[in-house]
């Protein structure tokens, strides 16, 4: 059985890649409509992410709202981008913790706009003014291209992504 699971998996991140290659290599024409099914983004997720990330998923709960989730090393993933934590900060780093992120996603007109409603990290629930707080002072010092909460160009002609729990289309505009 798992081999068949692993060999879905394999072919989800096939499909996957080879409509992001299609988006990212401007070959579609205006009005083309791309889907990617939540097997497709989890098993793309899966392979994309960087050390310290294993067992990622993709889910859209609703239109328009998506969660993310995995297991995460925060010392690991620090590690891995060249940081070396100090003893204090690896003692509260490592270790694998379950993350879950919910956002709403908005798009029209070429930009989307990712809104971050919750997070849940060890099954502690982070939401409001606690993360808001913790976005301004601690994701985005650590990733200020990070576009959370603001609109950004979709880019690739991109008109619109269309989050829905079967399927997020990307339409191509002109």
């Amino acid at each position: 059985m798992l081999v068949v699971a692993a060999g879905a998996a394999a072919s989800d991140y096939m499909a996957a890649r080879q409509k992001i290659d299609l988006i990212e290599g401007d070959r579609l024409k205006p009005g083309s409509r791309i889907e990617l099914t939540a097997p497709e983004l989890t098993a793309y997720a899966q392979h994309e992410m960087p050390a310290g990330v294993r067992d990622a998923r993709v889910a859209v709960i609703a239109p328009g709202v998506a969660t993310g989730s995995a297991l995460v090393d925060f010392g690991k993933v620090r590690r891995a981008q060249g940081y070396q934590p100090g003893w204090l900060m690896s003692q509260l780093l490592d270790g694998e913790r379950p993350v879950s992120v919910t956002a709403r996603i908005q798009s029209a007109n070429g930009t989307a706009r990712v809104d971050v409603q919750q997070v849940q990290i060890s099954g502690i629930q982070i939401d409001g003014a606690t993360l808001d707080f913790l976005i301004r002072n601690v994701l985005l010092p650590l990733y200020p291209a990070a576009a959370v909460s603001r609109p950004f160009e979709l880019g690739h002609r991109i008109e619109k992504l269309d989050v829905q729990p079967r399927a997020v289309g990307v339409v191509i505009g002109k």
